[in-house]
């Protein structure tokens, strides 16, 4: 017994002659080698865009968006700040930079004005993308989306570029899980409904082809203006009758801003007070920029049409 004690302490001695060794700078046992990879540097980087391949070589400081969903997205990620100019129809966020510069009839010139490193357009006319870039500015041209996974994309890609891919990941992931649960409860409400879009009081619409079309459609609303598109175009123009003979029930507005459109308009329109849309109050008044967007204020139209399919089943 006391051979054993005298065994464990002498070890116990050992071992702590050792630790001061090490301690005192003597060997040690190798440290296991990190397996960590280093992160990968956000530039350059290079994206895919229907339009081609842009290739951004360091952060942008000076972005100028010609595309309101566009600047609606990057204030969304946290580019904000690196927005110094955005076009005339870019109306949110309020304290966007809004300029008089214009996205469907820009002045090249006027553009390179502001000293841009980064241009994010939505529509190219008279060549627009290949004059700045003969001026050595660096352009995204993000055309209409389609679908919402386009949508996602260009949010994500505008984060790649703008160095916030963090905050584009969070707006997506936040975008997705809120409109999917939207979609999955309106369901059973929308069966069997359909849906009339106004886009202007002349009665032009947008059928399921088009972007917010397919937001109906995801929906499960019937779009009243799919059977007039004969000329395959998306937005035919429908006549007072036809829009009567459909008898919708559920009218969206997309022309209050612009054009001064409410319920009482609506159904002051002859023949219109027989409409179920009408007749039950389902008329949703939608900002028209919302309506024409594809950017994170989708979540917004989404909760509109919910709320309103809630009423009409209550």
């Amino acid at each position: 017994m006391l051979r054993t004690s005298l065994l464990a302490v002498t070890a116990a001695a050992c071992l702590l002659a050792l630790g001061v060794t090490a301690a005192a700078g003597g060997p040690t046992a190798p440290a296991a080698l990190s397996t960590k990879k280093p992160a990968p540097k956000p530039f350059p980087v290079t994206i895919t865009t229907p339009a081609g391949k842009v290739t951004v070589k360091k952060k942008p400081r000076r972005i100028v968006s010609l595309s309101p969903t566009a600047t609606e997205s990057l204030f969304a990620i946290g580019a904000g700040r690196q927005v110094i100019a955005v076009d005339d129809q870019s109306d949110f966020p309020k304290n966007a930079p809004r300029t008089t510069l214009s996205g469907f009839t820009p002045n090249v010139e006027a553009i390179a004005a502001y000293r841009p490193d980064l241009v994010v357009i939505s529509y190219d006319p008279k060549g627009l993308a290949a004059s700045l870039r003969r001026l050595k500015i660096t352009v995204v041209h993000h055309d209409g989306a389609r679908t919402l996974k386009e949508a996602y994309t260009q949010i994500r890609q505008l984060g790649l570029v703008t160095g916030n891919s963090a905050g584009s990941t969070r707006v997506v992931k936040q975008m997705r899980t809120r409109i999917d649960g939207i979609v999955e409860r309106s369901k059973s409400r929308a069966r069997g409904l359909s849906v009339y879009h106004e886009l202007t009081p002349d009665l032009y619409s947008a059928t399921s082809k088009t972007f917010i079309g397919r937001a109906y459609a995801l929906l499960g609303l019937r779009n009243i203006a799919d059977a007039a598109d004969s000329a395959g175009s998306g937005y035919p123009q429908l006549s007072s009758e036809y829009v009567v003979s459909a008898n919708p029930d559920l009218v969206v507005l997309a022309d209050i801003v612009c054009c001064g459109q409410k319920p009482s308009t609506v159904a002051a329109r002859p023949g219109w007070d027989r409409i179920n849309a009408v007749r039950t109050g389902s008329i949703v008044r939608m900002d028209d920029s919302i309506a024409s967007r594809w950017g994170p204020r989708l979540v917004n139209f989404f909760r509109a049409m919910s709320s309103a399919l809630a009423r009409l089943r209550s």
